[in-house]
Order: structure tokens, then C-alpha cells, then sequence
């Protein structure tokens, strides 16, 4: 198992209670997307599951050796007290998703549906199999639609004895605030990039320093949202961004290049991750702006965002969005050309 690296005061946290007295029925996770939230939540569980069913369980921290039966158990999904409740995953090659939209050929469903909660109860109604410990992991509750989480309320509330619940949470304040009430909070911050290197370094073992670097950069403490854009060059995208806002690309010729690349077919992925980063690298740039320079950069951030979030869902023209988003990226230039629309 990847060590939960960035994370030992959460998981320190975790196991003084776990082992105490009283180990609260449910844990509210929360920090930024992709800062590893899911990735403890599992971990957390699978050292309850263990713990409670062999008390004599090697390993540091959360880490449950693979070989352990109920580790066996728990990598096959086929731990009879587990579950983990997610977006579900259908078919559905026809049609162009966001990156974190897709997992290979298929899609993500939009919401955790009420069903989806309420299938729970058939494991919530019997006593636990393998120990007196259940887990549930919840990935992520913010993605509940509205019956979901009202089933969901009534478990926390009345929670099934020897059950813990860890709900994931990228935004919590869109969750009820009485499932937020019935929770014990986690906090997770973004990494540093000592961890960060380690972290993407454990899942890249190939990739070059240059690489690593980038990823750093764009995954901004959150290794789960960087190895998103591996293997897409996003140091390429990062440079050319930087050349904009340096330069303001008075010939147009930044902007056309990368319009012209980004539109190809094959270039869809890194397409995807231009939408995100030109939003983001103006972001950056207007923390370091004061004045005038600071309201026109949030201005044209405004503006940047809007078009990027919605040029996949309205299937608008890659070729004039990158050159637009890259027109507000080079307004950022003293005396750059002026970003229109």
C-alpha cells in the first residue's frame, strides 16, 4: 500500500480513538479535491476491519500488510462488512467527458442516488460477519442528491451498532448541516511538494524530473488532481501560458499555435487540461497584483472560468475557446493585448 504520506496527524487522530474508549459512528473527511481523502478513508477502514478481527495485526499506521486475509478480502471488494458507496460507472463511449468525469471508456453518473443509500440497509440490518466492526466509505458525500442524503441522515442518527461511517467531502458546506453535526471532522491540507514528489514519484516511477516538477506545479498540494494531467506535457501548457502573460503575444502567434495543437482530435486530453489550467494560472497570477492590475486579472479570471467550465457541456469550438482563454491569459502583460468577450 502507497503510504498515506502528508497525512500522519489525521492518521494518528484516527487510531487514538479507534483504539480508545469510544470511537465515534462517523468521520467527515474534508480538504481539497485530490489531497488523498479517499485514498485514507479506504485505509482507515481496512485498519478497523483488520484491528477488529485480529488484534495482533502487523503494520505501521493504516498500513495492513496485502497478504492479511481481511486485506485479501477488502482489495477483492468482497469484504462482507464494507462498502463503498460512489458515483456509479456506465457505459458511454459516444460522447466527450471531463477528465475527471471518465474512467477509461466509461462515464461517471452524476449523482450518489437515493437507491444507492438505501441498498445499504440490507448490510445496516444484521450484525456484522467477520468482527463486531462495519465500515462504510462514502466517495464522495457531496455528490449525494437530495434523498440520498436524507436516507443517509437517518443511519447517522440511528447508527447500526459496531458501523462506522467515513464520508468524503470536497465541499462540505453542500452537505446538510445535520449530517455535518453528526460527524467528527478530519481536516486535510494540501501537501508540500517533499510529499508531493513522494506521492507521485510512488505512482510514476518513470517519469522524468521535469515531469515531476510540472505535476508539482499544477497539482497545487493535491497529488490526486496532479496525476490527472500525467503524460500530457502539462509543463508544455505551463510555459506557454507563462510566454502569454509575459508577453501579451502581440503576433497572435502563442494563441494560434496552441489553438491549432489543442483543436486535433488526438489532443482531447490535453485539450481538457488547457481548460483547467488557463483559469487556474490567472488565478495565480492575480494573487501577486494589487490595484487596477488585481481587479482586471479577477475580471478576466471570471471570464476564463465561465467559458472553460462550459466548453465541453456545450460542445463549443476548441479552436476559438483556446484562443479566447488564451487572449484573457495574455491581457495579464503590461500593455498585452485586451481580452474581448
Amino acid at each position: 500500500m502507497t503510504p498515506l504520506l502528508g497525512q500522519e496527524a489525521q492518521s494518528a487522530a484516527f487510531l487514538n480513538t479507534m483504539r480508545g474508549e469510544r470511537l465515534h459512528h462517523a468521520w467527515l473527511l474534508v480538504g481539497p479535491k485530490g489531497v488523498g481523502k479517499a485514498s485514507f478513508a479506504k485505509a482507515a477502514a481496512l485498519r478497523l476491519l483488520a484491528e477488529a478481527a485480529d488484534p495482533n495485526v502487523d503494520g505501521e499506521g493504516l498500513d495492513v500488510d496485502p497478504e492479511h486475509r481481511i486485506a485479501k478480502l477488502f482489495a477483492a471488494r468482497s469484504h462482507p462488512d464494507y462498502r463503498l458507496v460512489e458515483r456509479e460507472v456506465w457505459k458511454k463511449p459516444d460522447e466527450v467527458l471531463p477528465l475527471d468525469e471518465r474512467k477509461g471508456d466509461e462515464a461517471l453518473g452524476r449523482n450518489i442516488k437515493v437507491i444507492q443509500i438505501r441498498w445499504l440497509d440490507r448490510i445496516l440490518s444484521v450484525a456484522p460477519s467477520l468482527s463486531n466492526r462495519r465500515a462504510i466509505v462514502i466517495d464522495a458525500a457531496d455528490d449525494m442528491e437530495r434523498g440520498a442524503a436524507n436516507a443517509l441522515l437517518k443511519s447517522l442518527e440511528e447508527p447500526p451498532a459496531g458501523t462506522v461511517f467515513f464520508l468524503v467531502s470536497h465541499m462540505p458546506g453542500r452537505l446538510l448541516p445535520t449530517i455535518r453535526s453528526r460527524c467528527r471532522t478530519l481536516r486535510f491540507l494540501p501537501l508540500d511538494d517533499e510529499n508531493m514528489r513522494a506521492v507521485l514519484q510512488s505512482h510514476l516511477p518513470e517519469a522524468s524530473g521535469a515531469e515531476l516538477d510540472a505535476l508539482i506545479n499544477a497539482g497545487e498540494g493535491a497529488p490526486g488532481q496532479a496525476l490527472r494531467f500525467a503524460g500530457l506535457d502539462i509543463g508544455a501548457l505551463d510555459t506557454a501560458l507563462d510566454q502569454l502573460a509575459r508577453t501579451g503575444d502581440p503576433s497572435n502567434a502563442t494563441r494560434v499555435s496552441l489553438a491549432k495543437t489543442l483543436s486535433l482530435k488526438a489532443a482531447q486530453p490535453r485539450y481538457e487540461a488547457f481548460l483547467e489550467r488557463a483559469p487556474a494560472f490567472i488565478a495565480a497570477q492575480a494573487k501577486a497584483r494589487q490595484g487596477p492590475a488585481l481587479e482586471q486579472a479577477l475580471v478576466n479570471w471570471s471570464k476564463a472560468r465561465d467559458l472553460a467550465s462550459g466548453a465541453i457541456g456545450l460542445s463549443l469550438d476548441p479552436q476559438a475557446t483556446v484562443f479566447q482563454l488564451g487572449s484573457y491569459v495574455a491581457a495579464l502583460a503590461q500593455g498585452g493585448s485586451a481580452a474581448k468577450g
